[in-house]
């Protein structure tokens, strides 16, 4: 089949060449532009640019330049822009979605099923229309939150589950799709302030911050990532936000710093951090 692809990111990517592996005809992929990465001057390709440059596919900008490539379908994974009418009446695309549809429509359903405590998540294909993820779905896959699990290691393991169900069903012939039955609710982008470490909250929901990615809480002032965690049910004899060694005190419980990353360093584990952060008594992160 001819198919435009839609999407950026790594999870993305992956689609693209399960795609090719089965043997579709990629005429367009459609993605941003270069973009800078951290604080230097070069730009950089999206993971589908890339991958679609090792795969020798063209590559435009806008979803509109997929009409007149001769595509039959577009598929649209984490493109991150609404298409508008006009290329959907032209081209005709479908949608992997990483929730349980209608739960958790937008742009970040997997770190708000972590955020929200959810046991389950899932994957569901689904036809796209004008509104936000609102159209009819044509199969679904449930996917149990692992304990512990990172939204980056849930989104790995979404996007194959999410791979198999596409290259399935174009291979089968797409299903009639059914329109989406139970209360919506909506997955905003994550704001820089929700990624905060409040530790006057219990140690799990400060967990699930950290498994979302970039947490942050400050140490002297200065800003202090933590990428990894793990919880204790016993609080340790600390107040909220008090540390001792790489145990920080929170309103239930203990969380244990696994990895950190101090402003201006490169990420370490929680112990060196501590060996050399040279804590005094009582000192709390987030003063």
């Amino acid at each position: 089949m001819k198919l435009a692809f839609l999407g950026t990111p790594e999870v993305a990517a992956g689609t693209l060449r399960a795609l090719v592996v089965a043997g579709h005809d990629v005429c367009a992929v459609v993605t941003r532009p270069d973009a800078r990465r951290g604080r230097g001057p070069e730009l950089s390709p999206s993971p589908v640019k890339a991958a679609a440059g090792e795969l020798g596919l063209p590559v435009v900008y806008r979803a509109a330049d997929a009409i007149g490539t001769g595509a039959e379908l577009g598929v649209v994974v984490a493109y991150g822009r609404i298409i508008k009418p006009e290329v959907l009446a032209e081209v005709p695309m479908v949608n992997i979605h990483f929730s349980l549809l209608p739960r958790w429509r937008g742009a970040a359903p997997v770190e708000r099923a972590i955020l929200a405590g959810d046991n389950a998540s899932g994957v569901c294909l689904m036809q796209l229309d004008e509104g936000l993820d609102t159209g009819p779905v044509y199969v679904r896959a449930e996917v149990a939150i692992e304990p512990g699990e990172s939204a980056a290691e849930l989104r790995w393991r979404l996007g194959q589950v999410g791979n198999r169900l596409l290259v399935t069903a174009l291979a089968e012939g797409l299903p009639v799709p059914v329109a989406q039955t139970g209360e919506a609710s909506y997955a905003a982008k994550l704001e820089h302030e929700e990624l905060h470490l409040d530790f006057a909250r219990p140690a799990e929901i400060c967990h699930r911050v950290v498994r979302v990615g970039r947490a942050w809480t400050t140490w002297r002032e200065k800003r202090l990532l933590v990428h990894s965690a793990r919880v204790f049910n016993e609080a340790q004899g600390l107040w909220p936000g008090q540390v001792q060694v790489n145990i920080v005190g929170t309103a239930e419980g203990a969380l244990e710093l696994v990895i950190v990353q101090p402003e201006g360093k490169s990420p370490m584990s929680g112990a060196e951090w501590a060996r050399g952060a040279r804590l005094q008594p009582g000192e709390r992160l987030g003063e």
